[in-house]
């Protein structure tokens, strides 16, 4: 069994609460400088990108020491840089502490935030937002929830226990519950439990079911039913495939209000657009803590707009 390879800790700092990139170059690989491969592995950057960061000394190595431009290729080597930040529009919303110890911290995420830096969104998510205003370095998310969902996330402060908070929802062993607000049918059956198998594509924004053996598993419940033809639900999922809620929710024929996915992909709307967000939030988590051993209850403050004040929601 080939043993995983030792990773040295980063030589260069956070920066607006965001972990520099580190790449490990493969250890097979015809490339004959360091510069040859990150040129094709980062070809979206393109190779002047590549080239000036070299320049500048902007890309280490475990040493902290600058890459040198013609620096010959090693097999298994590690080199770090920070990606250069685009101007993200600040999300205008609070991001709520629920909780926090010298273990956890447990935020209520808003609507339209990441929880980690990925693709457009780094500087602006959850994470790297938590770590400026608590001043916590260490911390990382032990679960996700989508950008455009909100609610209660969990993220560790020491990186030694992280994998025993992320192996409590990669085991099951967290029950987690949502509320959304979606069309009402007085001919859809509730409660029903919900079981599909899901696809999703790398690449493909939406998810899709095929046949075959069942990866999904949602828990569906009517709480109460408006003068608007709208109900509001109550989602329990047993399991964490992407888009899972969404996708369950569309396939019975009531899509969650303002999904811009589901059942039609819509065009991305403009930066800093914050209107009508996904009518989806994760409620409750519920769960032993695997390090204290105290039984957790938090539970989300915040409320759906769609549903509390439709004529609002609807305007914007």
């Amino acid at each position: 069994m080939r043993r995983r390879p030792r990773i040295p800790p980063s030589p260069l700092p956070q920066r607006h609460g965001v972990d520099p990139v580190r790449v490990r170059l493969p250890v097979e690989g015809a490339w004959a400088t360091v510069r040859e491969h990150l040129v094709e592995r980062l070809s979206g950057a393109g190779a002047g990108v590549v080239d000036a960061m070299l320049a500048a000394g902007k890309i280490v190595g475990a040493d902290g020491r600058a890459v040198a431009p013609d620096a010959a290729y090693v097999p298994g080597m590690f080199v770090w840089f920070h990606r250069e930040l685009s101007d993200e529009v600040p999300v205008p919303f609070p991001l709520e502490v629920v909780h926090r110890d010298e273990h956890m911290v447990v935020v209520d995420k808003p609507h339209f935030l990441a929880t980690t830096p990925r693709g457009s969104h780094i500087a602006e998510t959850a994470l790297a937002r938590l770590r400026r205003e608590l001043g916590t370095e260490t911390l990382g998310a032990a679960h996700r929830l989508d950008r455009l969902t909100a609610g209660l996330v969990l993220f560790t402060v020491r990186p030694e226990e992280r994998g025993m908070y992320q192996s409590l929802f990669r085991d099951r062993l967290v029950r987690k519950e949502y509320e959304a607000v979606a069309p009402y049918d007085p001919g859809l059956a509730l409660p029903r439990t919900v079981r599909s198998r899901i696809v999703k594509e790398r690449g493909v924004l939406a998810a899709y079911e095929v046949a075959g053996e069942p990866n999904a598993v949602s828990r569906v419940e009517l709480i109460e039913r408006n003068a608007h033809g709208l109900g509001r639900y109550r989602l329990t999922p047993a399991t964490g495939q992407t888009h899972q809620l969404r996708v369950h929710m569309n396939a019975l024929g009531v899509p969650i209000l303002g999904d811009p996915l589901y059942p039609v992909v819509t065009a991305p709307v403009p930066a800093g657009d914050f209107r009508r967000p996904l009518q989806l939030l994760a409620r409750a988590l519920d769960f032993t803590d695997p390090v204290t051993g105290v039984e957790h209850r938090f539970r989300s403050g915040r409320t759906l707009g769609a549903w509390s004040s439709y004529g609002d929601w609807a305007r914007q």
